[in-house]
């Protein structure tokens, strides 16, 4: 489907701009306010009432994640100069030197001011608030490439080569919990509602397993989806259930998605559905917040809203040399994504639309 074919337009374009170079990473804050982004030259910006502030100038080191904290107060971003920067405002407050590791992986905790980022083959934990290091959790079988909070902030998780490990954040010296993959972590969440835990695979597998048998110190006994056609790059997970109550988890992988629903049947385990449009590989998917419209955003230079996680609504254009991320304002109404060429677009749903799938 060409984007020229769309006759029934719901998001319009409200906002372009470019920074430095390709986008590497893009946040909002939680109110809302604020757009993050960074790029692979090293450029920090905030956009707010439609203007770009820079935070970081250019260095030629990329900065490759941020995340703002759970009520909005700081931003933290990390990349491969190794410092772990974090800003109040426009204030840059803390500033944590860990050369030579690379900082690619960093999250807040949902309740608290603890940032947990990725250090080779630790994850340190590190308390804003008091400006001292909580713990240094060591993953040993290889560099970190997930860690992700549940959203009670009882449990973290990290994941990489055979898996993925979950800390009790109430009892950092007791020992994780294992959830053994036969290969690579690659993509790793918790379904918002903390009930499930998902692991997008370098073999060409998703695991997901019941988050209270895998703390439970049982066999967990996960489920695993096969047949996908390539190692899988991204997952994501709807914030509202489907007709069973259980949140859709999506994946990509090549130029495809998969959407997986629980089925009723709890001998059928998960049932899937494939979403093909792309023409190129897919970089980055997300829900909007809730809702099940899916967002895609490709190499091919679209990002394709899937109504219902089944079809598509629209398609957005403009990054030339194709999309690198995605997220969605936290009330769903606007929907940012950065370019390889430093473009950062922003889409508002417009008032003659139909509204959310």
């Amino acid at each position: 489907m060409k984007p020229s074919t769309l006759n029934s337009k719901k998001f319009d374009q409200y906002f372009s701009g470019t920074i430095s170079d390709y986008v590497r990473a893009i946040a909002w804050s939680p109110q809302g306010k604020m757009l993050a982004a960074a790029s692979a030259a090293g450029e920090v910006a905030l956009w707010q009432n439609d203007n770009f502030t820079t935070l970081q100038t250019s260095n030629d080191q990329s900065v490759d994640c941020l995340a703002f904290s759970h009520d909005g107060q700081f931003l933290a971003v990390g990349g491969q100069d190794g410092l772990v920067k974090i800003w109040q405002g426009t204030e840059l407050i803390a500033t944590l030197e860990n050369a030579p590791a690379w900082v690619d992986q960093l999250t807040w905790s949902p309740n608290s001011h603890q940032l947990a980022f990725g250090l080779g083959r630790r994850v340190q934990v590190w308390n804003t608030d008091t400006r001292e290091i909580v713990v240094i959790l060591n993953f040993e079988s290889s560099s970190i490439l997930g860690i992700d909070w549940r959203s009670d902030g009882k449990y973290l998780a990290i994941g990489g080569h055979q898996g993925i490990k979950v800390w009790n954040c109430q009892d950092w010296n007791q020992e994780p919990y294992i959830l053994d993959i036969p290969s690579v972590s690659i993509a790793m969440a918790w379904s918002p509602d903390g009930r499930y835990l998902a692991s997008g695979n370098m073999d060409r597998t998703i695991t997901v397993v019941e988050s209270q048998l895998l703390v439970s110190g049982n066999d967990p006994q996960p489920w695993v989806m096969r047949g996908f056609p390539g190692k899988i790059r991204e997952i994501a997970w709807s914030d509202i259930g489907n007709q069973n109550g259980v949140p859709i988890l999506a994946c990509c992988s090549v130029d495809g998605i998969v959407v997986w629903e629980k089925s009723q049947d709890e001998s059928l385990g998960w049932e899937a559905t494939v979403l093909t449009n792309h023409v190129d590989v897919i970089n980055a998917i997300a829900f909007a917040p809730h809702s099940l419209l899916l967002a895609s955003a490709g190499a091919d230079g679209w990002v394709c809203l899937w109504k219902d996680a089944k079809q598509i609504s629209q398609i957005l254009t403009g990054a030339s040399d194709g999309f690198s991320c995605l997220a969605w304002h936290p009330q769903g109404k606007l929907l940012a994504a950065g370019g390889k060429e430093g473009e950062l677009f922003i889409w508002a749903q417009t008032s003659h639309g139909q509204g959310f799938g």
